[in-house]
């Protein structure tokens, strides 16, 4: 018999499918890493390149040393803070107690908008709850413990999911941090080796659910393993509810860390470490999340302008990571009355000005294939393949007007190298198989596209 068939037979099964099922037809995923990590990773997340990360809690009161403020004062007791509570603080002080002091009088969700668009980000994630356990939002799972009840009296985590999307055209992503330092479920948990799980059932997979499905957040940045495995968390279960049937799942993304053993392994895109920068191509989609400020992630009273890196600095930072197929996640941390620093506001702003020249050879862009150049150092690729564009940006201004690239291959007559952001070709001379010379335009300091890093975009190389 005819087992052919037709095109409208055809139609009609996909017409079914999608009025039957609420997210059409495509795949579901087990709880397994084997079947969420065949899950392709939403297309947007690797156009965007550049995202904002940004750590606030109650940590951000005593504004001191690092936002692991209270397991270095309370647990491994370190001296600096030690002294540092006994010097300011009265005897019998608690962590707790700087919960009502973190006020957030200042916080502004459409001025940080405002700043967070300028910078030329298209993504921020936000410490939903940090290991401290405080929440941003009123949790129901939080008790007493969380920006609605204490401190604020705000639930933060919905006023700036709402400024964002109702003013910029960024993604918002959340973060979560699976284990609490010193919450006593889970240190009961931890008592009996994770074979008891008391604090993810009670406590982090509601947390997660209840984030999802009330902020829908394009990004889940999840942290803290606590050292307990991926089966104590039940993270597979969670990621095959989140990609099969939770309001994101066709735009969410996730990174790796969701129990022991995950890292750089299974889940989303790879974040691998802290400020992480190979510095080469790797197979799968990663990120470098890293900070302005070298020595924390959240904000400290006691830096010193030279704790900060500098434009320079950054856009070195995010031009490897780009060319390295990679995307970046700079992280600010704001104050505890909700202001953003006016050292991370002009970093931020420096950014989106080096970006609104040169951001055609970051957005949108793939890894070519060589990563930085084989001749002159500092200089590094990104391509366009629909275009046929590649990008070579340098960051260093060369002193003998002349920039040497080892690698493109010159077409004689075909061609093309403009410098984005000056009008006009540019002369260049072949080396045969060794890439070619361009003449760099005699340019004042005025006259420069931009201060940071300078962008030559070629057409029709090899």
């Amino acid at each position: 018999r005819d087992t052919n068939v037709g095109p409208g037979l055809t139609m009609l099964l996909l017409l079914l499918c999608l009025l039957l099922s609420p997210q059409g037809c495509s795949a579901r995923y087990d709880p397994t890493w084997e079947s969420l990590d065949s899950r392709p990773l939403p297309t947007w997340f690797d156009e965007v390149k550049f995202g904002i990360f940004i750590h606030w809690g109650v940590f951000s009161v005593p504004s001191f040393g690092s936002e692991w403020f209270w397991w270095y004062w309370q647990k491994e007791k370190r001296p600096s803070y030690v002294e540092f509570m006994e010097t300011n603080y009265p005897p019998g002080f608690s962590y707790e107690d700087f919960g009502p002091l973190f006020t957030a009088e200042f916080f502004d969700a459409n001025q940080w908008a405002a700043i967070l668009k300028a910078s030329g980000a298209k993504y921020v994630v936000l410490t939903s709850k940090h290991h401290e356990g405080f929440t941003l939002w009123g949790s129901k799972y939080s008790w007493n413990w969380n920006a609605v009840n204490v401190g604020p009296k705000r639930d933060i985590v919905a006023e700036l999911a709402t400024s964002i999307r109702n003013r910029t055209d960024l993604h918002f992503g959340l973060y979560h941090s699976l284990f609490e330092w010193f919450n006593p479920l889970f240190l009961y948990d931890a008592s009996n080796v994770f074979k008891t799980r008391q604090f993810p059932t009670a406590k982090s997979l509601p947390e997660l659910y209840e984030i999802v499905t009330k902020y829908q957040p394009e990004i889940l940045w999840s942290d803290g393993n606590g050292n307990a495995p991926d089966t104590y968390w039940n993270s597979t279960g969670f990621l095959a509810w989140l990609y099969n049937d939770s309001p994101v799942r066709d735009t969410v993304v996730t990174n790796d860390r969701w129990g022991v053993g995950s890292i750089c392994k299974h889940g989303g895109y790879y974040t691998c470490s802290d400020r992480y920068n190979p510095g080469h191509l790797l197979p799968h989609k990663w990120e470098n999340c890293m900070t302005i400020d070298k020595r924390s992630w959240g904000y400290r009273r006691n830096t010193q302008l030279s704790d900060y890196l500098t434009i320079e600095e950054l856009v070195k930072q995010l031009v490897e990571t780009v060319s390295c197929g990679g995307n970046l996640l700079m992280n600010i941390g704001p104050t505890h009355d909700g202001r953003i620093d006016v050292i991370f506001q002009e970093r931020l702003r420096q950014m989106g000005v080096w970006l609104s020249v040169n951001g055609e050879a970051i957005y949108g862009t793939k890894p070519w294939r060589t990563q930085n150049d084989s001749v002159t150092p500092g200089v590094w690729y990104t391509f366009k393949p629909k275009e046929e564009t590649v990008y070579a940006i340098f960051l260093n201004w060369p002193v003998s007007e002349t920039l040497v690239l080892g690698d493109p291959k010159t077409i004689i007559g075909e061609t093309q190298v403009k410098l984005i952001g000056h009008k006009g070709q540019l002369k260049w001379v072949s080396l045969g198989e060794k890439g070619m010379t361009v003449a760099v335009p005699q340019l004042t300091p005025n006259q420069l596209p931009c201060q940071w890093g300078w962008t030559l975009q070629l057409t029709n190389v090899n």
